[in-house]
């Protein structure tokens, strides 16, 4: 039987291990949600990365969080969340303050833009993630979730 992949790829030959299939599917299925994620934030002139750290600093609350911390919570690992914060600034969608007592210290913290900007968002990343999950049974999520965690080694 020829798999769905294999088809979709426009394969002439099947796939030498299932693993391989396994891991060519993540890969093109994590690529297709991305863009089509970046297509609804496109509108809105952030990344799918800025949205990420705006929601970050949501969970944060008004004590915000320093840059360090802030990458170590991104789902996409960056090279430079420094100047992803600074870009996110000059956006007006975070602030950041630096401690008095520590000047290395910096604490990001949402905009009132920045919660403005997650408020239009959000509703329609969440009707992206309905269309592609609605329809799956808990159970099945779950599954998925597992192993999904089990593949990056956290199961």
């Amino acid at each position: 039987m020829r798999s769905h992949l294999v088809a979709e790829l426009k394969q002439s030959k099947p796939f030498p291990r299932r693993s391989a299939e396994a891991m060519a599917s993540i890969l093109r299925t994590a690529a297709l949600l991305d863009h089509q994620l970046s297509e609804v934030l496109k509108p809105y002139g952030i990344t799918t990365t800025q949205y990420n750290v705006l929601r970050i600093l949501r969970g944060a609350g008004p004590e915000g969080l320093c840059g360090r911390e802030v990458g170590e919570r991104l789902i996409s690992a960056v090279p430079d969340v420094s100047r992803l914060l600074d870009r996110m600034e000059e956006m007006e969608l975070i602030t950041r303050q630096r401690d008095p007592a520590d000047r290395r210290h910096v604490t990001a913290r949402l905009s009132d833009k920045g919660q403005g900007t997650l408020e239009k968002t959000t509703p329609r990343l969440e009707a992206v993630e309905n269309a592609r999950f609605g329809e799956f049974a808990a159970a099945d999520v779950q599954r998925l979730i597992d192993a999904l965690a089990d593949v990056r080694g956290a199961g």
